[in-house]
Order: structure tokens, then sequence, then C-alpha cells
């Protein structure tokens, strides 16, 4: 008898940490799933890392190829956004839909009081960039935007040397960012659509790769902005992709007299996102999200660095902290003052690109 209450309470006791362990999940809502980074989401809710309250998708076919595919309730999937804010309140509304709906995202939960997670870029047009910001203010509440490249170690430790002074003053920034093309890499048709579409990805490889760049130099300036940007597009796969182009360089030129590089490309034989910053003391190479290497001489070897350092492995762990005031975003990676400054480089390559100049900023 005594080792059957024994068993008993036991059982009792997993069953209320589970239950205290759900309770204290971060609860989202979601706002579109035709981007395929909402698998990185849904992963995360498959693993119980994150609890799903909502979905807001006026594709059918897709809603119920999401909904068989990771077992969700029907009763979650809502037509549009202000359906489901009508029916829940979520912690926060995290946005899987073409870039230039994330104004609308904006306009529905942040007058609600509801902080919102977006895809990276912002926006497509700097104007809807500054009314988000205008409306994250006015409500006081968070807009964030997720970068793959916010999560690297090998950046943040990067971020961290060059805050020290270990590469003295910044000369020259240098990024990389591209693959084979999303067609080439297996992009689902419901996100091909917007992301091959100039009116609703704002542009191609130049803002689906250009932003990463504009984001790492904005956040390693600390905010500042370049005082001229020069842009060169081409389309190296017209066939493939007619109505964008699918490669970008985007020259930065800073007030100090340093230099920004952006090279962003669907035309590349392999995928890339690495960043490299030169100094007047040495010059440090994020190789990938782990690898850093720190060079210091001419033919000398370089430096193997550790970037074994406390940082979020995703973007829920980070939102979460922001959530209970853990952290102040400022001019995070995913802040609202960074992210506006990347739509004003991205706004001023496009125009750079076609009209043949450099456009200076005010």
């Amino acid at each position: 008898m005594m080792k059957h209450l024994i068993r008993i309470t036991f059982l009792l006791i997993i069953l209320f940490h589970q239950a205290a362990l759900a309770s204290e999940r971060l609860k989202v809502a979601v706002a579109g799933l035709n981007h395929d980074h909402v698998f990185l989401l849904l992963n995360l809710y498959k693993d119980k890392k994150v609890d799903i309250i909502g979905i807001a998708e006026s594709n059918k076919t897709l809603s119920k190829k999401i909904q068989t595919q990771y077992n969700l309730p029907a009763a979650l999937f809502h037509q549009d956004l202000h359906s489901l804010l009508a029916h829940v309140t979520p912690d926060a509304v995290l946005a899987y839909n073409p870039t230039d709906e994330h104004i609308h995202v904006a306009e529905a939960c942040l007058p609600l009081k509801i902080p919102v997670m977006v895809e990276k870029p912002l926006a497509t047009t700097l104007y809807d960039a500054k009314r988000i910001a205008h409306l994250s203010k006015q409500f006081e509440t968070p807009f964030l935007v997720n970068y793959e490249t916010t999560w690297y170690k090998s950046n943040q430790k990067l971020k961290e040397l060059v805050d020290k002074g270990e590469v003295g003053q910044i000369t020259r920034m240098l990024v990389k960012d591209g693959h084979e093309g999303p067609k080439e890499i297996g992009c689902s048709d419901y996100f091909l659509d917007w992301l091959t579409d100039p009116k609703k990805n704002g542009g191609g490889a130049i803002m689906d790769f250009g932003c990463y760049g504009a984001n790492l130099m904005t956040w390693l300036k600390n905010g500042e902005k370049p005082i001229s940007v020069t842009a060169f597009t081409q389309q190296l796969k017209p066939k493939v992709y007619p109505k964008v182009d699918d490669n970008a360089t985007i020259i930065l030129n800073y007030r100090d007299g340093s230099t920004g590089i952006i090279q962003a490309s669907w035309a590349w034989p392999y995928s890339v996102k690495d960043l490299q910053i030169f100094g007047t003391k040495a010059q440090l190479y994020a190789k990938n999200d782990k690898e850093l290497l720190k060079y210091t001489q001419q033919n000398g070897p370089p430096t193997d660095i550790p970037t074994t350092i406390p940082y979020f492995e995703h973007h829920i762990a980070y939102l979460e902290q922001v959530l209970k005031h853990k952290i102040i975003p400022e001019n995070d990676l995913g802040s609202i003052n960074n992210n506006v400054v990347v739509v004003e480089i991205l706004e001023a390559a496009k125009r750079s690109a076609t009209a043949g100049k450099t456009i200076v900023l005010n």
C-alpha cells in the first residue's frame, strides 16, 4: 500500500512539474505560414519549447498541410489576424508572411499592446519602417526582427572583441550572404510566390540577403547610418528569376572614412553567411555560426577564437527575456532602431542600382 502511495505521489509531482513548465512557455500567435522560416517555430512547438495558441492564414490548403504535418488542432486556425486576435490574447505575435505585410501586422497588434516579431527585413519601404517604429513607440510595445545571424555565437563574440578595442578602429567591413538560389535549394512554392515578387519582397537578393549585411554593419557601428550608399544589381539567372535581381553588391561609406561592402546573391555554388572586420590593429573573420579567426600579421597563421559564450540559441529564448523586461533591445540586431536604418540602406541601394549613381543619405 505504501509503495502504491509513493508511486502515485511521484506521478503527481511529475504531472505538476510538467504543468508548471507548460504554463511558463511563451504563448504565441502566428501571422501567416507562407515563409519557410515558420518551420523553425513549428519545430520548437513540437519540442514543447513554445505554445502556439492561434494561427492566421488565408490559404486553406496551406493551413491544412501545416495542421496535418504538425498535428495541430483545427480550432487554432483563423482566416485573418483580426479574427484571430478577437479570440485569443497571445504573449506575442510572430509573423511569417510577405515583407510588405509586416506593416499590417504592426497596425493590428501594436494598438492592442501585443508585441511582434517578424522575419527579416523589417519592411519593403522606409515609409512602412518608420510607421512601424512610430506605432511601437506610441503604444510602448516591442516590434522585433529575427535574423538567423543574430544567433551566431561567432558574430556575438566578434562584436564583444570590437567593443573591447581589440581590432582598433574599424576601417572596413565585409559581409557575404547568399546561396544557390531559393528555388534551387528547394524553398516551397508558397514562399517563392512572394519572395520573387518585387512588391511583396521589395526586390530579390538585394532584400533577401542584403539586409543581413546592413543589419550587422549598423550594429557594429552602434546604430550609425552611412553617409552614402552605392549599389549594383544583376540578373544572372533571368529565366529563373525574371522579375527581380539575383545578385547585388552594396557599398556603404561612413563619416569616419570606414567602408562596408555587402555581397548578396542567389547565384553562388553553395551557402555562405560570413562577416569580416578589418581594423587598425587586427582582422576578425566569422566564417560561419561557430568559427571566429583573428589575424594580426600579414603572413602569420590566424588565431582560433573560442566562441562558447553564453548567448540565446534562438529567437524565442530572446523574445522571452524581452517580454520579461530582462532585456531592453535598444540597438540590438533585432531592434526597431537598427532595422529602420537597415531599410533606409536597402531603399537607397535599390535607388542607386536603378539610377546608376551614389545615393547620399540625409
